[in-house]
């Protein structure tokens, strides 16, 4: 089976590009489930129910979602396998733009779009960076001088990844991705494959409950400012 990671910063359309994308795939009588983790709540398996689309739900809590997302993604491949299904897609939200939830060998996409800012795809870090695709919605809402203002933007970011420009209102572009996507190599398993790049690192007296501020308080990996 095919499995494809996509992620990309809060509410820049993942949910509605990827329920285009399916919808294409769908029409070519694949089998396409999701997984999709977040942090604290979501109701998007509302939508993907609604088109017939299997999909699970992943909460993190108060863990960063990359960890969560590293820890369980074997057993979201097996859950799939064992669905019969013929491409699963993972959908995270970068929710701090220093996520890096692509695995090497495995097709990685992150979506962004054009309302966030022309500086904004230098802010972000493995998602897009490391992406094999980056798809840019909302479009239709800028002119066409700050989609290629965006765009180029983007490159100079990632020069090797396929820019995508897709709508997710009216899935223009969406039936091209799928394309794309049936070209994600196949696999059995995950294990002994590698992330792209390494996860945020915190582990320091905070992330293990502590909620008074102060150096008598901090312990771990903790890095102070210069502020001269």
């Amino acid at each position: 089976m095919q499995l494809i990671t996509v992620a990309g910063p809060p509410s820049a359309g993942k949910t509605s590009v990827l329920l285009k994308i399916i919808e294409a795939l769908q029409e070519d009588k694949l089998n396409v489930g999701v997984v999709k983790f977040d942090c604290l709540s979501t109701q998007d398996q509302v939508l993907y129910q609604k088109k017939g689309i299997e999909v699970k739900i992943g909460l993190s809590g108060n863990l960063c979602p990359d960890h969560f997302f590293v820890s369980n993604v074997q057993d979201c491949l097996a859950w799939a396998q064992k669905n019969n299904l013929d491409m699963l897609i993972s959908e995270s939200a970068g929710l701090c733009n220093r996520c890096s939830p692509h695995i090497r060998n495995v097709m990685a996409v992150c979506v962004i779009d054009n309302l966030s800012g022309v500086n904004t795809p230098r802010k972000v870090g493995p998602m897009l960076k490391l992406a094999d695709i980056v798809i840019i919605t909302k479009g239709d809402i800028v002119s066409q001088a700050e989609r290629e203002v965006f765009a180029f933007r983007v490159k100079q970011a990632n020069p090797g990844a396929m820019i995508v420009h897709v709508n997710g209102i009216t899935g223009q572009g969406a039936r091209e991705v799928g394309q794309l996507f049936k070209t994600a190599q196949s696999l059995e398993r995950l294990t002994d494959y590698q992330l792209r790049f390494s996860m945020p690192a915190a582990t320091c007296s905070y992330c293990l409950g502590q909620t008074r501020i102060g150096q008598d308080f901090q312990m771990g990996n903790v890095r102070k400012m210069d502020l001269g």
